[in-house]
């Protein structure tokens, strides 16, 4: 039987990035540039209340000029343009981060697309998304979820002795956040790259052939144990909400928090591994962070873009 696999620590090596982005703020605010980061919330979703407040303490954390814009619901999407602007004009903002889902009567690509790209420190802008596509990360800032899975990536290889030219990597997800933007990473990386989805025809087929396999549908534990090659790095980007065996002290059931992968049987077979929770999302507001001050740098002419 193959040993359960390496688990690679997203939480240990979030901290370990955030102590890096800790130092080179510390370093932009010595010559007089503190990184500024705006985070526009719309609405009262608890989740995205939740992710918000995470992000803006780990923005303090890490020494930013943060703030924070709790809009009402029943904001107008000319309003939420204004605002977007008046950001882009202001020096002491460096990133713009509007959180995501907005309410139905605003346009999320017509604002998404209004914030500067060299402040879209989510990289979701087109021009963003047309760099990294062309594989010019030098100018690109890259979304932060796939960003945070490739040093996640590294480090499963640092472990197992890989070099990733040549490696087969299958990503199950074509979403504009994750999959596509993921596969751009790895190609770039010289991996050979299938980007596979729900009307994949036999799909566990295709996810066994990847060495390194990323999983981002949202569907709990959708990839079982036999879908893994063994041996293969295994990147469980999928965060659900699912109900457990256990209950709380009103009777009602206890909710808990599962990825794409079926993690115990997943963890016989593969080579490394992330678990959820404490994977891939600890390394997205890690990475958010990274993108901040790397906008700063940009913004004060300390790299060249």
């Amino acid at each position: 039987m193959t040993e359960s696999a390496f688990v690679l620590d997203g939480a240990t090596i979030a901290d370990e990035t955030l102590v890096n982005v800790a130092e080179e703020a510390r370093a932009l605010i010595a010559l007089g540039v503190t990184p500024g980061l705006a985070v526009v919330l719309v609405g009262e979703n608890p989740a995205s209340q939740s992710y918000v407040a995470g992000k803006g303490r780990a923005a303090k954390a890490c020494g930013f000029h943060s703030i924070q814009y709790n809009l009402s619901a029943a904001t107008s999407e000319a309003e939420l343009l204004a605002l977007v602007e008046a950001l882009n004009t202001d020096p002491a903002v460096h990133g713009i981060l509007v959180q995501l889902p907005l309410p139905k009567h605003i346009d999320s690509a017509r604002v998404l697309e209004a914030i500067s790209p060299h402040k879209d420190v989510d990289g979701f802008h087109p021009i963003n998304v047309g760099l990294l596509s062309i594989g010019d990360t030098r100018r690109a800032l890259v979304p932060c979820t796939p960003a945070g899975a490739m040093i996640l990536i590294d480090r499963a290889c640092e472990r197992l002795g890989w070099t990733l030219p040549g490696t087969e990597a299958v990503i199950i997800g074509r979403s504009n956040i994750v999959g596509k933007p993921m596969a751009q990473l790895l190609l770039a990386r010289h991996c050979t790259v299938t980007i596979a989805h729900s009307r994949t025809l036999d799909l566990p087929s295709v996810a066994r052939r990847a060495d390194i396999l990323v999983a981002a549908v949202g569907q709990p534990k959708m990839v079982r144990g036999d879908w893994v090659k063994p041996g293969a790095i295994v990147i469980d980007v999928g965060i659900n909400r699912v109900t457990s065996d256990e209950r709380d002290t009103s009777g009602k059931p206890k909710t808990r928090l599962v990825g794409d992968v079926a993690y115990a049987e997943a963890a016989e077979v593969a080579g490394a591994i992330t678990p959820v929770p404490g994977g891939v999302g600890r390394m997205t507001i890690a990475m958010l962070m990274a993108n901040t001050v790397l906008a700063a740098k940009r913004g004060a002419g300390l790299v060249v873009s």
